[in-house]
């Protein structure tokens, strides 16, 4: 908005470089431009201000489609003021000269009469559209019939405005339908969902029955593995039995021989020993055959009383005396009748 400073007599303006000012005195222009600055009688002096920047009017508003069902369509159209001086005789555009602010409210008809021609190119295609191309494919159509219709269109020139862009934001039904349109859809994308999450499975099932299998193969190998040891270690079992049994055969053999050895040689000992005993005692005895009874029986008692444990008493009786005495004396006499003859 311009600027306004207020004095006693006269008001200053300085305008924005965006914004086209008149001042008018007597229906006559005296100043005009933008972004110019001067002084004024507020009493006499006539002021309007036009914007010339870019604007943006947003539009929303309801169609229906050749299949009778309503839609809402949202674009925004920007538009600009091309010819300041002939919109500021179309448009109330004036300001007042203490504070600046418009009389009028020029922006909300501009945006009034932008919605009035926008919606209607886009209600025309729109009818002769069913709902499914609408909303499929119909916001590049409407947008270009709306661009199309409001470029060329006549009352716009005559208030001297201009369309530099026309944006359809989204053409949508209502809810209910809306969510009834995309049930194919979904469906289609939770079927194939769906089949991804069976064929995920169905892989995963594989993978599994292979790894069941893998595991199966080898605890067959184990097994297999296993029974080799085991055999291996029964032949070895065996073999080291063998071994021991022969070993132990062998040392029985051995043992054997060498006790047989020792007992032959044991044998011809006691042989050769008994042979010497018996030798001797024969030289013995035949020595004793050339000694008289008497003699022998001496040497007897003598090998007896050798033999005999220590004796601390001794008890002789007649009748035992007796006999050695008369027996001692029988042989004392039959020695000196054989000694007689020799004398």
């Amino acid at each position: 908005m311009a600027d306004i400073t207020r004095r006693p007599f006269l008001n200053h303006l300085r305008s924005d470089p965006t914004s086209f000012v008149l001042k008018l005195k007597d229906g006559q222009v005296t100043k005009s431009g933008a972004g110019v600055s001067f002084w004024f009688r507020p009493s006499t002096a006539a002021l309007a201000e036009v914007p010339l920047e870019d604007r943006e009017q947003v539009l929303q508003f309801t169609a229906r489609t050749s299949d009778f069902q309503v839609v809402s369509v949202q674009a925004t159209v920007t538009y600009r003021v091309v010819d300041p001086a002939v919109a500021a005789t179309r448009i109330d555009f004036g300001i007042d000269p203490r504070t600046g602010d418009w009389n009028a409210r020029p922006l909300e008809r501009l945006g009034g009469l932008l919605t009035e021609l926008a919606q209607q190119p886009a209600l025309d295609h729109l009818a002769g559209t069913s709902l499914t191309d609408a909303l499929a494919h119909g916001i590049a159509p409407v947008r270009q019939r709306v661009a199309d219709e409001l470029a060329g269109d006549q009352r716009l020139v005559e208030r001297g405005l201009a369309v530099t862009d026309v944006r359809v934001v989204a053409i949508r039904a209502e809810a209910a339908l809306e969510r009834a349109l995309q049930t194919p859809t979904r469906e289609a994308v939770q079927q194939q969902a769906d089949r991804a999450t069976f064929e995920r499975r169905a892989v995963a099932v594989e993978k599994e029955r292979a790894i069941a299998e893998n595991e199966l193969t080898n605890q067959i190998e184990l097994a297999r593995r296993e029974e080799e040891l085991v055999t291996q270690r029964g032949q070895n079992e065996r073999r080291r039995a063998t071994e021991q049994a022969e070993a132990d055969r062998i040392t029985a053999a051995a043992r054997a021989e060498r006790e047989g050895l020792l007992a032959r040689a044991e044998a011809d000992r006691a042989r050769t020993v008994g042979e010497a005993k018996a030798a001797a005692e024969a030289a013995a005895f035949a020595s004793y055959a050339e000694i008289d009874q008497g003699r022998i029986l001496a040497i007897a008692a003598r090998e007896l009383a050798a033999n005999l444990p220590p004796l601390t008493h001794l008890s002789l009786t007649p009748d035992l005396l007796a006999p050695l005495l008369e027996k001692l004396g029988d042989t004392g006499a039959a020695g000196d009748q054989e000694a007689g003859p020799t004398r």
